[in-house]
């Protein structure tokens, strides 16, 4: 903390001389609900702010559910107008300079709304942060109509600050023009021992967990296929699924594919778990398997959460997830939409205690040495300190 300095005046009086005063930011994002990874992660940033840096919040909230994430509703043009005018009011109440912003994914009506929103605000900020918690929307300005490409450079254009989640993920930032582009990877609170742990015995039941957003390109028919492989080798173990559908239809297909290959009695599909009792799951399984090919996939957080818990992984070669898990030392990582290697993997872990032992525990130093809320927290005050002028 900045304590004060004294200074003479006249008389021989000694008059405080305070310290730097704290940058003030203005972050505008989602924090939960839903509770993806992006919301989590800036309701933890903004659960981080020090004598140095300020956080004042204007919360978007376009989407309540992951169901509405992503798609068009007329509600979301009035949230859309209501947030540019918080957002301005905002500006001047609270004297923010900086604005951090997370930008969308690749696809069109999130743009959109992106275009419209930083077009109208970004002009009121000295500085303004950008941060891909979702990755791709540099490559998007190509398959948009003629017209509203100048609107992309404009909103999206030269910022002063770029930040990712892993080196692997597409530098947005330097194709957007940023003034610097850094790697600040995500963090989360330890909160392992406040849950009991528990593995199996040596010949099973074994568990393995899958937790996500389901929906195709998470990987969850993916799983659900190296899961029948796996069980067809004799191997006595359960599969459980945790998060919401993103779709009925979706659910369907799944559910057909669960009783079509008689799975029902070794698959469960969750539903939505949060705080203690989503950490009882992720504790008491044996292998986490995240077999993800998302399209704006940009870390992998519940990666980070299993490895917590020091619990082997399978995950995919995938954006940054391989910043995340060391392939061949905190578990296994294969091609995309590859059931036949997560298959392999999966067995590979469950017919080998010892083995699932030491790459738990080296998933649980890396967590230790990168991905605590502690580290992120300080990694994110540097990132915006170095705005200063």
């Amino acid at each position: 903390m900045d304590r004060p300095r004294f200074m003479v005046g006249g008389g021989g009086y000694l008059w405080p001389r305070m310290g730097p005063q704290p940058l003030r930011v203005l972050v505008v994002g989602q924090t939960p609900p839903p509770f993806g990874g992006q919301a989590v992660m800036i309701g933890h940033m903004l659960n981080g702010a020090s004598d140095r840096v300020r956080y004042h919040h204007v919360r978007l909230a376009f989407s309540d559910d992951m169901e509405s994430v992503g798609k068009f509703r007329i509600r979301k043009i009035l949230v859309l107008f209501s947030t540019i005018a918080r957002v301005i009011i905002a500006r001047f109440r609270y004297g923010t300079l900086v604005l951090y912003y997370p930008p969308s994914g690749p696809n069109m009506v999130p743009v959109l709304r992106d275009l419209i929103f930083l077009c109208a605000t970004r002009w009121l900020f000295r500085s303004t942060v950008f941060h891909f918690h979702a990755s791709g929307v540099s490559t998007f300005k190509h398959r948009l109509p003629r017209f509203l490409q100048p609107l992309f450079r404009w909103a999206y254009g030269r910022p002063a600050l770029a930040i990712r989640t892993a080196e692997q993920n597409p530098n947005d930032g330097a194709a957007l023009g940023a003034s610097r582009s850094i790697v600040v990877p995500n963090g989360l609170p330890d909160m392992r021992g406040t849950v009991p742990e528990r593995t199996a015995p040596p010949q099973g039941p074994f568990t393995i967990l899958f937790t996500g957003v389901l929906i195709p390109s998470k990987g969850v028919l993916v799983l659900l296929e190296a899961f029948k492989l796996v069980c067809d080798r004799g191997i006595d173990v359960q599969l459980e699924v945790m998060g919401k559908w993103g779709d009925e239809h979706f659910k369907r297909t799944c559910d057909e594919f669960v009783a079509q290959q008689g799975l029902s009695e070794r698959v469960r599909f969750l539903g939505v778990k949060r705080d203690k009792e989503k950490n009882l799951h992720f504790a008491a399984c044996d292998v986490f398997c995240f077999p993800s090919y998302f399209e704006a996939e940009s870390f992998g957080l519940v990666v980070a959460e299993a490895m917590q818990f020091a619990k082997p992984v399978v995950s995919t070669q995938w954006r940054g997830i391989p910043s995340v898990v060391e392939d061949g030392a905190s578990g296994f990582l294969v091609p995309i939409k590859d059931a036949t290697a997560v298959a392999d993997r999966l067995a590979a872990l469950l017919c080998d205690a010892a083995l699932r032992k030491r790459m738990g525990e080296a998933g649980r130093r890396i967590f230790e040495e990168r991905f605590t809320l502690h580290r992120f927290h300080q990694r994110m005050e540097e990132a915006f300190l170095s705005l200063r002028p």
